[in-house]
């Protein structure tokens, strides 16, 4: 059998890469092609994502796999994190630069909102966790500041969906990434009118929503001159970065959980219908689309940004390499002090080291001074936020978890995976490690046939990587320290 390819453009908060996908004899094997930053923009106060330099590298990471590598993939297609959006004028222009989820307009939103649509209704209307920048919020920020682009928009895209408009002039929603805007029927690929109308947006911005593994046309002729590639099919995959790396969830069975761990913690299990109650209002669970008509019930948490967060101050003064880090946490005393990861003060505080500190003052908490206090801090309370995520999931369901995947570059953490199996006491198995990618790659390949169902991509997974299970660990010292972590709640 030849060899299958496609191209992967795989897009995170913090950077981007193009992977190619070698497909072959029911195996799947991944080579980097192109690799670059991505990071917010500040322009007078407001925080934006510079859209036209990501697709300039989009077109870069496809022309040096084609001029480079020699090869000319089948198909390419684009995921990114969620709820970002775009508005485009009826010429076929950005009304605007796209405003970035940690921008902070949007901190007053939510009460703002539910005093037009009580916050119950918006939920069971939408079935997605309440978080500030949903592109609800982000929308009905807009209005509230008569945002003169609201004026002249005629349609509204998602990051994705914008990528993908650029690459073939075609405008589509996506649905597993329309379904992070809070503006969705739970489960249904169907815009909610209610939640339009309370937040002063006409629903006609909302496009066609088309399914996961969609082929939408080929590229522009002017992306095929500027890049030397032919006249190849973009697939609109599962968009949603998390949706993608679901798909590729080596698991076999039921009663598992997954955990797409990189700047955030995705933490859910995939279900065959919305579970939209009281109960999961209560507890703040989001309820998004899946691949297959599936939904992802999860919780998200601020992962790895409160780390990544901290590194980036520390290495003002003196880079410092990841493995450092670590050992500067395995050497620090275990549950000194805590956090809870997704207080808003950890959204985007501007130097978290110190929102460390201040949170474990505020809460009568010794207060870590060293790197590796602060580190082991964060590692101590995201181990014990999955911990308490699980056991509400397990609330909501009443099934039993019996294994936990961790998916994504927070898979390579080992630290943070022993700690993780020994505080929620089952098996935790780590990878892959580029889940996203993978996930991306086997959606294209079911557009084009060459594999017809998500159980047969995670054959394919399980055949093509490795993964590494740990096994959790009695310690006595987890259950005192999940007591006084739920004390925060």
């Amino acid at each position: 059998m030849s060899k299958n390819y496609f191209l992967a453009f795989d897009l995170g908060a913090s950077s981007g890469r193009a992977m190619l996908g070698i497909l072959e004899n029911g195996r799947l094997e991944l080579a980097e092609v192109h690799r670059f930053k991505n990071q917010m923009t500040r322009i007078h106060g407001s925080y934006y994502w510079n859209i036209f330099n990501l697709f300039e590298e989009l077109k870069t990471g496809l022309k040096k796999c084609v001029s480079e590598l020699g090869i000319q993939p089948l198909s390419v297609g684009i995921d990114t994190w969620g709820v970002d959006y775009a508005l485009v004028t009826a010429g076929g222009r950005l009304a605007g630069l796209p405003f970035a989820y940690r921008d902070h307009r949007t901190d007053q939103a939510m009460e703002q909102f539910f005093r037009i649509l009580p916050q119950k209704e918006t939920y069971l209307s939408s079935g997605i966790q309440f978080m500030q920048f949903n592109t609800l919020f982000q929308l009905f920020s807009s209005v509230k500041q008569n945002d003169p682009e609201l004026k002249v928009a005629e349609k509204l895209l998602f990051t994705p969906d914008v990528l993908n408009f650029f690459f073939t002039g075609i405008t589509k929603n996506e649905y597993t990434i329309a379904s992070t805007s809070q503006l969705l029927k739970p489960g249904r690929p169907e815009w909610e009118p209610k939640l339009f109308e309370a937040a002063g947006i006409d629903q006609k911005l909302g496009e066609e929503i088309v399914q996961p593994g969609t082929v939408l046309g080929e590229v522009l002729t002017e992306i095929q001159e500027d890049t030397g590639c032919g006249a190849i099919p973009c697939v609109a995959v599962a968009s949603h970065d998390t949706a993608s790396a679901v798909v590729s969830v080596p698991a076999e069975g039921e009663n598992w959980a997954y955990l797409s761990s990189g700047t955030w913690s995705l933490l859910g299990i995939e279900s065959p219908e919305p579970l939209v109650s009281e109960k999961s209002l209560e507890m703040n669970f989001t309820n998004e689309g899946g691949a297959e008509g599936t939904t992802r019930f999860l919780k998200n948490i601020m992962g790895m940004w409160l780390i990544q967060e901290c590194k980036r101050i520390w290495d003002q003064k003196k880079e410092m390499d990841w493995q450092e880090i670590v050992e500067l946490s395995n050497a620090a005393e275990p549950f000194k002090c805590l956090v809870n990861p997704d207080d808003p003060m950890f959204l985007n505080p501007g130097d978290m080291p110190e929102a460390i500190k201040s949170f474990c003052k505020k809460t009568g908490q010794p207060v870590p001074e060293t790197k590796g206090e602060i580190a082991r801090c964060i590692y101590d309370s995201l181990a014990l936020k999955y911990k308490y995520t699980l056991g509400q999931i397990e609330t909501v369901t009443g099934k039993k978890i019996e294994k936990l995947h961790i998916i994504g570059g927070g898979a390579n953490n080992e630290m943070l995976n022993r700690f993780t199996a020994n505080a929620i006491g089952i098996p935790v198995v780590a990878g892959p490690t580029e889940a996203t990618a993978i996930g991306n790659i086997m959606m294209q390949a079911k557009a084009l046939g060459m594999v017809h169902s998500v159980q047969e991509i995670r054959d394919v997974i399980r055949n093509s990587f490795d993964v590494k299970t740990f096994e959790p660990h009695s310690d006595p010292g987890w259950e005192k320290a999940f007591g006084a972590f739920c004390k925060m709640f």
